[in-house]
């Protein structure tokens, strides 16, 4: 048996597959909400996560009713870009910034000016952002500046839950993709850019491929959880990448839709390429030696939890979708600007402001929900195409993710992308990824494509609409007209 652990936004899942990649037991425990402050601030305890992913081994391991000792090896996945800085006694500093966090635009104006951008590019093959891990800990460094002087150690949110588990400071490649100082070409730390804007290399955890073991579990931990002294723990992945794994993203020409809190399509590269704009991200993959690219919506699932949220409470997302379908297709001219922590793709832009658009005495509450989902899928469609015009093929695309267990929805965005839109018998995603990177780090399989090959099967089917893609092809050059038209109001 193999664990697959996911530390994800809102909760951590642990997910026990057996050797042909079939899930015996999964068990999820939910973290605290994220605190904001403040507008466009994020921030989660690292505690938090700690507790939950330990509730959520014991979990399952008492429903499966197997033994630790059974377990051959375990992966990580979790939520990327999130600061979590260590004091000297290894204790956490501060709440962590996490990957929606959009407070420090003036670091990233400090470091574009600082180094340039040109060079920013020729150290980490994509600009800096501000939901990347360096602008976080140069905010800290500018507005804690007591908190920043006891930092001895910089790790991300998996690779916190790694330290609780192994006692080792270490992340993997995939991950650290998305810190802004990592060389993504050459797979390792870019000291160069480190060293330009003054970040200690100490600060920095050794780096592994993502089925590379880095560690194993403790006695400490293993009478805390259950699991068995010494067991192996892989590198793993960043969620994007591990659910790439889980999706069986590992080749050319078959692309990834998630939808969970943010959604990203994500392709696999044989080579490196990237977009000179930085509108999508290039970073390397959780397969050995190879990469991928993703264009991110910062606001998709949580587009439609914020409605419920706020103007449905209580309301069962599934009912939501059945209110949704009862709208025509394109909401009788209603567009929803999913902007609700800043966008990514393809705008860059931290201070992008939500909305709908459009909105008419005529309109029903069916139309304010399908036009959000339909805003998502255009900004996932703006990804999309950045990608394909980097020149990767596009035969189909495998949706994961919790909007994705959605039929309707899934059917919108195959009606959007113009493409069909498959879903996989596991929906695990990173999770499962995460195991199966265990499974080749522990020998099981000899490589990842070889792992995918073997467990993962396709099972439903969404064809374009030739009657209805049409009216999404012209919704979404509408869509596209209201950033530009609207960017200097907000």
């Amino acid at each position: 048996m193999w664990l697959g652990i996911d530390i994800g936004t809102g909760g951590s899942r642990a997910l026990l597959v057996d050797g042909n990649g079939r899930v015996v037991a999964a068990h999820t425990v939910a973290h605290e909400d994220m605190v904001q402050h403040q507008p466009l601030w994020a921030e989660q305890r690292p505690e938090n996560w700690w507790d939950a992913a330990v509730a959520a081994i014991r979990g399952v391991l008492a429903q499966s009713g197997i033994s630790g000792a059974q377990i051959q090896g375990i992966g990580l996945s979790g939520q990327m870009h999130g600061l979590v800085i260590l004091d000297d006694a290894n204790r956490v500093i501060r709440p962590s910034l996490i990957w929606c966090d959009q407070r420090s635009q003036a670091q990233v104006d400090w470091v574009n000016q600082t180094v340039g951008k040109a060079k920013v590019l020729a150290c980490i093959a994509n600009p800096v952002l501000t939901g990347f891990t360096l602008p976080k800990l140069l905010w800290v460094r500018d507005n804690e500046p007591a908190q920043y002087e006891r930092i001895r150690k910089v790790l991300l949110p998996k690779d916190y839950v790694r330290f609780r588990l192994t006692g080792e400071f270490a992340t993997e490649v995939s991950d650290a993709s998305g810190t802004a100082l990592f060389d993504v070409v050459n797979r390792r730390w870019s000291f160069d850019l480190a060293d330009a804007v003054g970040v200690d290399r100490a600060f920095l955890p050794a780096c592994y491929e993502s089925s590379e073991i880095s560690g194993r579990i403790t006695a400490e931990v293993a009478a805390l959880t259950g699991l068995a002294a010494g067991t192996p723990v892989v590198g793993g992945g960043g969620d994007q990448a591990a659910s790439a794994v889980g999706n069986g993203i590992v080749a050319p020409g078959i692309v990834s839709c998630t939808l969970g809190t943010s959604g990203v399509v994500f392709a696999h590269m044989e080579q490196v390429q990237y977009d000179p704009a930085g509108r999508v991200h290039t970073f390397c993959h959780a397969v050995k030696g190879k990469w991928h690219v993703m264009g991110v919506t910062q606001g998709a699932g949580l587009s439609l939890q914020w409605f419920r949220n706020q103007l449905a409470p209580g309301v069962d997302y599934n009912d939501l979708m059945a209110e949704a379908a009862t709208a025509p297709a394109g909401s009788q001219g209603l567009y929803w600007l999913p902007y609700l922590m800043g966008e990514r793709t393809p705008h860059l832009d931290a201070t992008a402001r939500g909305g709908w658009f459009g909105l008419t005495n005529s309109h029903r509450r069916a139309d304010l929900i399908r036009a959000l989902i339909e805003g998502v899928s255009y900004s996932q469609k703006d990804c999309l195409d950045i990608i394909e015009s980097l020149g990767v093929e596009v035969a189909s695309v495998r949706a994961s993710g919790g909007g994705a267990k959605s039929p309707f929805w899934r059917q919108i965005l195959a009606d959007v992308f113009n493409k069909p839109v498959v879903t996989l018998e596991s929906q695990e995603g990173s999770a499962l990824g995460a195991a199966l990177l265990a499974m080749v780090g522990t020998g099981e399989y000899a490589d990842v494509p070889e792992v995918c090959a073997a467990v993962i099967r396709e099972n439903a089917r969404a064809e374009p609409q030739a009657t209805v893609s049409p009216i999404y092809a012209r919704g979404h050059a509408t869509y596209q007209a209201l950033y530009p038209a609207l960017k200097n109001l907000t």
